[in-house]
């Protein structure tokens, strides 16, 4: 057991695990609001967006799915607090304790584009084994 477990404080994994499951479901909004644009689109590449946006979905619900069970399996519950301008606050139930995190709107805003940006590659490197 590491230390961050036997002072019954959140480890770093964990902390990651809960800051990734607050942030998938805006990008979920985010690449479901791309895709209804697409679908309004002319462009001739549409469909070939929707797939790569229907791809990125699909690993948002796995993703969420798999954060959701391990975070579960740590008797680890985040839940939605108060919101201002500038910060979003979730409470994290943890092994008896309780915290507040919080994360200001630019911070999440970098760490949903280099989520994006994950999830765009790994479409590529996809679709590049596919076409091997």
């Amino acid at each position: 057991m590491d230390a961050g477990r036997m002072n019954n404080m959140l480890t770093m994994e964990e902390r990651t695990m809960v800051r990734d499951l607050i942030l998938l479901p805006y990008i979920d909004t985010m690449a479901s609001n791309s895709m209804r644009e697409m679908e309004l689109s002319r462009n001739i590449l549409a469909k070939a967006y929707l797939m790569a946006g229907k791809y990125i979905q699909k690993r948002i619900m796995q993703d969420t799915y798999r954060l959701r069970q391990a975070l579960k399996k740590q008797n680890i519950k985040v839940e939605e607090d108060t919101n201002d301008d500038f910060i979003l606050y979730y409470m994290i139930y943890y092994r008896g304790y309780q915290e507040r995190f919080g994360m200001t709107r630019d911070v999440m805003r970098t760490e949903i584009s280099l989520r994006l940006t994950q999830y765009t590659s790994d479409y590529g490197n996809v679709l590049k084994d596919y076409l091997k």
